[in-house]
Parts: C-alpha cells; sequence; structure tokens
C-alpha cells in the first residue's frame, strides 16, 4: 500500500480502530507520527504506544466503553498548509479539544504552544 501523507492515514487508523471497539492499531513508524502520538499521550487520549524496527503499536483508550477520542482530523494537507500565529490559535470545541501544531520547539498541543509563546503549522484537531 502506498500513501502519500502517513499522519491523514495514521489518524483514520484511529478513528476506525475505535470505532470497531479494537485495543491496539499498528501504523507504519514516522517520525512525525511518534511525535504526534506522544501528544496525543500527554493530552490522555490514547493508552500509549510502542514502536519496533517498522511499526508502532497504538493502545486505544476507552472511557465507560466510549472511545476517549469522539473526532480526529487533519487541518494541514499537503495540498494545503495551514499555519497560525499564537495569537490566532482558536478554541477547539469550546475548550474540550485542542490542536496539535508543528513548531520550531517541536510537535505541541495548543495549550503548550500558548505556554511557550510559539506558532506553527496546525496538524490536525481532536475533540
Amino acid at each position: 500500500m502506498s500513501t502519500n501523507y502517513l499522519l491523514a492515514d495514521m489518524l483514520t487508523k484511529l478513528r476506525n480502530g475505535q470505532k470497531a471497539r479494537l485495543s491496539i492499531v499498528k501504523h507504519m513508524k514516522t517520525n512525525l507520527c511518534k511525535n504526534v502520538l506522544d501528544v496525543l499521550v500527554r493530552e490522555g487520549v490514547i493508552s500509549n504506544y510502542s514502536s519496533s524496527s517498522n511499526d508502532l503499536l497504538i493502545e486505544l483508550k476507552y472511557f465507560n466503553n466510549k472511545p476517549a477520542i469522539t473526532k480526529i482530523s487533519c487541518v494541514s494537507r499537503p495540498g494545503k498548509r495551514v499555519y497560525t500565529s499564537v495569537k490566532s490559535l482558536w478554541d477547539v470545541h469550546k475548550g474540550l479539544g485542542f490542536l496539535i501544531l508543528s513548531t520550531p520547539k517541536g510537535v505541541l498541543s495548543d495549550k503548550e504552544a500558548r505556554q511557550l509563546n510559539v506558532g506553527g503549522e496546525i496538524l490536525c484537531k481532536v475533540i
């Protein structure tokens, strides 16, 4: 299988895995995907992940038999990148969700980016 945007592919696997009530999802290992998974673990919407030589094994999280991630979607894509300054960051779903940004200081959630006063490319939004 060949894909152009592995981050969007990983987010789709997370969505589909939670709809199917899977406990573990497998995805190809890339640095960007690992960094996004680090943010998802810090925010508490996935349990954990482990990496082997070529794959990432992502442990999904559920609360009362409901997925921890209600919606997850890409904001930037290869054809249209979306950049923002720290002053222009918006709240996702009235503060119940968060954005994941690629900044000069690494891949961060919007809360971390506000604390570090840094903007960047908005990769995805999570509710």
